[in-house]
């Protein structure tokens, strides 16, 4: 099946996190219907070597901008 964080990730390094903002979602749901902390998950992938700082930082960085979007601070 795939890790569906590293999935998501991956696109946002491809550039198509937005175009796939609907699935980058389904995925973050699909985490914490499993009982997966999404927090925990990026960091252990953080560590392993999985993801870089820069896609993290990326990606935090939008997860900022659709917070904002959404309203949410």
């Amino acid at each position: 099946m795939g890790n569906p964080l590293y999935n998501s990730m991956q696109n946002h390094q491809n550039g198509s996190m937005f175009g796939n903002l609907s699935t980058f979602f389904k995925n973050l749901q699909q985490l914490k219907q499993s009982g997966i902390d999404p927090n925990q998950k990026i960091q252990e992938m953080l560590n392993s070597g999985q993801i870089t700082q820069e896609q993290y930082n990326a990606a935090a960085e939008q997860a900022k901008q659709i917070q904002a979007m959404l309203g949410r601070r």
